[in-house]
């Protein structure tokens, strides 16, 4: 009887031990998400704000300029990431549904991505000819989107191509991000959409990567009913596909 009591007690410590490293992990990201986050934004406003007068700047402050817009848009989508881990993980996904006209969505979303893309001289070609009207939840479809974008210039180098093309189907539309980036090893597929992964391919110009991105977007379509793909070629890039059921019922 003395035995179980101890182990009793010992199993009893080790949750209570568990449970207070959970909580201090949500309290480290609520941290980052708040307090790193707030002058991050601050001085992305300011580099937009230096940008509009750019014209009076040598070409070597422009080009530190655009660093340093490089380097915090970078660090505040780790940050974005992590919130996301968080809510998944934690808080659960919650829904606002409504009709999303998905080729003034993909148009808006490829424009908030050419000042980046710009600085890396990467060109986005965006084909998305048809209208084409979902019912799901903007946010969770915005940050998919922004996930495969980003990381399609990431792992870019100079000069290369990246392709977004929406198709309207009967009862789905989908979504396609390419890019001519190295692409993905036999080993790294069973891993794309688990977190915190480090696969062979790494960014180009020296951007963080949290392995996060991909698992994100993988939960966020779990939640409005929606799929990804992805088919690769080692050393020529790859092709994520999103495919979105224009009804989506809770």
């Amino acid at each position: 009887m003395v035995e179980a009591s101890e182990e009793h007690e010992s199993i009893s410590n080790l949750l209570k031990s568990i449970d207070e490293l959970n909580k201090e992990k949500q309290q480290i990201i609520s941290i980052v998400s708040h307090d790193i986050k707030a002058p991050l934004n601050r001085i992305y406003a300011l580099v937009q704000l230096l940008h509009m007068g750019s014209e009076t700047l040598t070409t070597e402050q422009q080009q530190y300029l655009d660093k340093i817009h490089q380097v915090v848009a970078d660090g505040l989508s780790m940050i974005r990431n992590l919130v996301d881990y968080r809510n998944i993980e934690y808080r659960g996904i919650d829904l606002h549904l409504e009709e999303i006209n998905i080729k003034t969505f993909v148009q808006t979303t490829v424009r908030n991505f050419k000042s980046l893309a710009d600085k890396k001289n990467i060109n986005i070609s965006l084909d998305a000819n048809e209208d084409a009207i979902v019912f799901s939840d903007n946010q969770c479809l915005g940050r998919v989107a922004d996930s495969l974008i980003s990381n399609a210039i990431k792992f870019s180098n100079e000069g290369k191509d990246v392709y977004v093309v929406v198709k309207n189907k009967e009862t789905c539309v989908l979504i396609t991000v390419k890019d001519q980036a190295r692409g993905f090893t036999n080993e790294d597929l069973p891993k794309l959409f688990t977190k915190f992964q480090k696969l062979s391919s790494k960014p180009t110009s020296g951007e963080s990567s949290t392995g996060l991105g991909l698992f994100v977007a993988k939960r966020f379509l779990d939640r409005i009913g929606g799929t990804i793909e992805c088919s690769t070629q080692e050393g020529l890039g790859s092709a994520f596909t999103i495919t979105l059921p224009k009804k989506f019922h809770v």
